[in-house]
């Protein structure tokens, strides 16, 4: 279930939040939803490239700008994002941080029938061509062993 977040809890989004310290309190996974709420005209949002949140010098990078006072983003990618303030001096100031989305860990799959719910799991290990492979080694390293030696004194 998709999580929704105020960007700086009670602070909201402002020049007085560490916001690197409230992104680390969270997990963010796909679908989840960031509002960022302020004064309009006061702060607005940016998501940009990682360079651009590095340098806060909005020239190139910008991906969306955000304005309304209220802005709801929705994480709908697996990858990370940037975000900052671009009034003269809020990004500099510390008005930006990053975060890495994730798929959720805790998504199931129904299946078609309408039957429950099932984690999907990972290819049991016996399975798989490696495991196949070393069964055949250890069917014939003795008949090797015993050809390596048969060479040696012969």
């Amino acid at each position: 279930m998709a999580s929704v977040y105020a960007v700086g809890d009670e602070d909201q989004w402002s020049s007085q939040t560490n916001y690197a310290t409230w992104a680390d309190k969270h997990n963010f996974s796909l679908g989840d939803v960031l509002v960022f709420k302020y004064v309009k005209g006061q702060h607005n949002v940016y998501e940009v490239r990682e360079n651009t949140f590095r340098s806060c010098e909005t020239s190139s990078g910008v991906l969306a700008k955000y304005e309304s006072g209220e802005d709801q983003v929705v994480l709908n990618k697996v990858k990370k994002y940037w975000f900052i303030c671009n009034i003269v001096g809020h990004c500099l100031g510390g008005m930006r941080f990053g975060i890495e989305v994730k798929e959720d860990s805790n998504n199931v799959i129904s299946s078609m029938d309408g039957g429950l719910n099932q984690n999907i799991q990972p290819t049991p290990l016996e399975n798989s061509c490696i495991s196949q492979r070393w069964s055949v080694v250890e069917k014939f390293f003795p008949f090797g062993i015993g050809l390596l030696l048969f060479n040696l004194y012969f």
